[in-house]
């Protein structure tokens, strides 16, 4: 494991990824699972997403939230956007780091956003630009990156295709998506192996779902890439609300737990990380997929 980086960054998508695929949750509980994420070393945590409510009503509430919440100094807190209208509103509310998504998959894009690919593409260079120029950062995300399940195979020359379209138009940072949990270690390997080979030195996050059993394995590969960012999900919460059979996305309290057993630092407290998951499973009121959660660490001994 030589090869293997010395310290990650994960990022927390719970209170968004996590819980747009929950029934609606008290805007307080919201605000209540984000402070106490705060609490556990985590430096970045995805609070919001500033979509219309029709879209994705369990973020309605986005603005109420965010205004719920007391930031941490030292935590970044990122708002995903869909267009402009949604950068505006973001930034209005204070943030200054913003994810915005494109569908490798023109069914899945099409679906989710109503529109191509290629036209997402165009409005997402119109928000860098206009984040660039108002002092934010702007990460954009290539979704479906690992497959599709309304077309399957996503040839991995066009993930990296979009994703240098992308940084052309000045992107932050590239974070390709696993929304359905279709990836697999070949293929993190090549998709980000394709990417680096023409953009080496921008940052690149991976964001895994575990819907199919891979998603540690998918993260062991991203590691033995190079990369060092990561998205998690407490709990294990999340999904996508236009990918059917997508689950959670990985668990940030078992990445934490693999990434010590691998002697690669996150800074996080995972007994603190655990507490926040019981948390989270209290505020959904349904028992969430971690396995850690449920198990606890190696370290943890049953009563003699």
């Amino acid at each position: 494991m030589s090869d293997m980086p010395s310290s990650v960054v994960l990022r927390e998508v719970g209170p968004r990824d996590g819980l747009q695929n929950e029934l609606p949750v008290p805007t307080i509980r919201k605000a209540e699972l984000i402070a106490a994420l705060g609490t556990t070393g985590l430096s970045r945590i995805e609070a919001v997403a500033f979509v219309h409510p029709r879209a994705i009503p369990q973020m309605a509430d986005a603005s109420e939230v965010w205004g719920a919440v007391e930031p941490v100094a030292g935590i970044e807190y990122s708002a995903l956007v869909p267009n402009l209208r949604g950068a505006q509103r973001a930034l209005a509310e204070g943030f200054t780091d913003l994810e915005i998504m494109v569908s490798a998959s023109e069914t899945h894009n099409l679906r989710n956003v109503n529109r191509t690919p290629e036209q997402s593409l165009d409005g997402i260079a119109e928000v860098i630009d206009f984040a660039h120029g108002n002092g934010a950062s702007c990460q954009v995300i290539v979704a479906t990156a690992f497959g599709c399940p309304y077309e399957g195979e996503i040839a991995a020359e066009r993930v990296a295709a979009f994703a240098l379209r992308a940084v052309a138009d000045g992107a932050d940072s590239i974070c390709f998506g696993d929304t359905t949990g279709m990836g697999s270690p070949p293929r993190v390997r090549r998709i980000v192996g394709l990417f680096r080979d023409q953009a080496p030195d921008v940052r690149v996050a991976l964001h895994f779902h575990d819907t199919r059993g891979t998603g540690m394995a998918n993260l062991v590969a991203g590691l033995e890439s190079g990369v060092t960012e990561f998205d998690a999900s407490v709990g294990g919460l999340g999904g996508c609300p236009y990918a059917p059979g997508a689950s959670g996305n990985i668990a940030t309290e078992e990445a934490v737990y693999l990434l010590q057993e691998l002697s690669v630092d996150t800074g996080v407290d995972l007994d603190a990380l655990l507490e926040v998951a019981d948390l989270a499973q209290r505020i959904v009121g349904r028992e969430l997929p971690s396995r850690l959660l449920k198990a606890g660490p190696r370290s943890r001994l049953a009563a003699s």
